[in-house]
């Protein structure tokens, strides 16, 4: 039968089956709730709001939002109408900022009346941009800014159902850019095929088996890799959905798990230990949350185990990144693994897991060859599938992106004989110290397990002799400062690694720089300590 896997069906099956279903968003003027029947028909009322605009199919359409009820009404309603969600980077510089508008062409950009100050800073420069519409949201006019009004916008056009245009499954529904941690950021094009096959992946068992009757709580940027996916699988599967609105902290996260019952939730590592320190301090009843999802960066294991033994929550390791939409290998222990002792199961846990249905993966080693799977030979990692990108979008770099078919993920990895993936380092971090490999993210996670350190980062600094050396830069939790030592977390390290692996000088630091997307940004660490006195005069005798 020919049948197009378009967003058009996840949209109108919501409406038809889960009309009563809730959205919550957290707003400035507190919290604001409807249903799934109002979704529907503002998401088809805004579809008319485009044709009004005169957004064409194919048109690409910003969106410079926070994580509220008006941009997933945005999310449906520009890809069902045929055009293209482009989701903006709110923490870019402006000069990225406009790289990527005027790069992807957008046509027509939405924006919340607390991000319009972001927005006209660069307003001269945006080339292709024929029209803006503010979003209020709550947030105060406090910046003169000649454009459309949101709810205006939809309170002009009838408040009836939209004729959606037949689309082919392979068009062009959503592009996202990188980060941009080295050159201008990359544009990564999703089908809506893609983001069609992505969502019932994240519906699977085996997965996260997000399904009606969960409330997913979205801490995930919706402008990162499409927040991850999961804003269009929940509207898939009806589950209720809760958006944190502007600005949340921690604590507005475990508000919300209790006061909204939510079942699952993802984030990047930062998100989990910052819960974990509220946690610590305040009573909240997050019973309600079966599983809790870590990306971006690696979950350190101690943090791992923490959240299962402490808070009785599960603690999942998810592998992807933009070019993957995000989904690659997802951390679930097989069954007879998980009949094993917990030692065994908690080291299992704390790889980035199997591959996911449709994602094949290999490592290959530096003549292209697929490394074996012993759990020990590193090799960049190289995926495929059928929500992997094919290229980035108008832009030369696609060509060194791709080996015989399959994507360079950039990444180096060991697969154990069982098939779980476990990341050593990006190949940009990777430590290379008298012609051996060390790996910065061992050495972070061991870190991180020592029970004075919040967060620690490890870079490699120039050395002399060894070629380069591991920088430990450390921030105690708030209780220890000035009460954790270099000699500490040294001795603390010795008994788990070779003493060449040890870093040659700890640094302790208040925080640590991070990306847009909330990762450790160790081009800039790199750049900052790259003449850090002592690095030049030490470095580890070899063991």
């Amino acid at each position: 039968m020919d049948y197009p896997l378009t967003l058009q069906h996840f949209l109108e099956r919501a409406g038809r089956l889960f009309p009563d279903k809730e959205i919550v968003t957290r707003a400035p003027a507190g919290i604001h709730r409807y249903r799934y029947r109002d979704y529907y028909r503002r998401t088809h009322r805004l579809a008319r709001g485009l044709e009004k605009l005169g957004v064409q199919h194919g048109d690409r359409v910003g969106t410079l939002v926070w994580n509220t009820h008006q941009h997933l009404e945005l999310y449906f309603s520009i890809t069902c109408y045929g055009a293209v969600l482009h989701t903006l980077n709110l923490r870019l510089s402006t000069d990225d900022l406009a790289y990527i508008i005027n790069h992807a062409e957008d046509r027509v950009i939405f924006v919340d009346r607390s991000l319009v100050p972001l927005l006209a800073k660069i307003r001269g420069r945006l080339s292709s941009v024929r029209q803006f519409v503010v979003i209020e949201n709550g947030a105060a006019a406090d910046h003169e800014f000649n454009a459309l009004d949101y709810e205006q916008l939809l309170a002009a056009v009838p408040d009836e159902p939209y004729a959606w245009p037949r689309l082919d499954e392979n068009c062009a529904a959503g592009i996202c850019y990188t980060s941009g941690t080295t050159g201008h950021p990359k544009g990564v094009v999703y089908s809506h095929r893609a983001l069609f096959v992505h969502s019932m992946a994240f519906a699977m068992a085996d997965t996260f088996a997000l399904s009606e009757r969960d409330t997913l709580l979205q801490v995930v940027p919706m402008f990162h890799a499409n927040g991850w996916g999961t804003p269009f699988a929940a509207i898939m599967t009806g589950s209720k959905i809760v958006l944190p609105g502007e600005h949340p902290q921690p604590r507005d996260f475990a508000q919300l798990i209790q006061d909204e019952r939510v079942t699952i939730m993802g984030g990047v590592p930062t998100i989990w230990i910052g819960l974990d320190s509220v946690f610590q301090e305040e009573q909240f009843d997050v019973s309600s949350l079966r599983l809790a999802i870590g990306a971006g960066s690696a979950l350190p294991r101690k943090l791992i185990e923490k959240y299962q033994k402490e808070h009785g929550i599960e603690l999942c390791q998810l592998w992807g990144m933009t070019e993957t939409t995000p989904v690659g290998t997802v951390s679930k222990l097989k069954q007879d693994l998980a009949c094993r002792p917990e030692e065994d199961c908690f080291r299992t846990r704390a790889k980035q897991g199997l591959p996911v249905v449709c994602v094949d993966l290999r490592a290959v080693d530096d003549q292209g060859l697929e490394v074996p799977w012993d759990g020990t030979t590193m090799g960049e990692v190289q995926v495929r599938g059928p929500w992997i990108t094919s290229g980035y979008y108008n832009d030369s770099r696609s060509d060194s992106a791709f080996m015989d078919g399959w994507f360079r993920t950039g990444d180096v990895a060991t697969i154990d004989p069982e098939g779980y993936v476990q990341l050593v380092d990006r190949a940009k971090d990777v430590i290379k110290s008298g012609g051996e490999w060390i790996s910065s993210v061992d050495l972070e996670n061991a870190i991180m397990g020592h029970p004075k350190v919040l967060e620690a980062a490890v870079v490699a600094i120039e050395h002399p002799k060894w070629g380069e050396r591991p920088l430990a830069i450390v921030v105690p939790k708030p209780q220890f400062q000035d009460r954790v030592t270099r000699e500490e977390i040294l001795a603390y390290l010795e008994p788990r690694f070779a003493k060449w692996w040890l870093p040659d000088e700890v640094l302790f630091v208040d925080a640590i720089p991070k990306t847009s997307v909330g990762k450790f940004d160790k081009k800039v660490m790199r750049a900052r300590y790259k003449q850090f006195p002592g690095t030049e005069a030490s470095g580890a005798e070899r063991a």
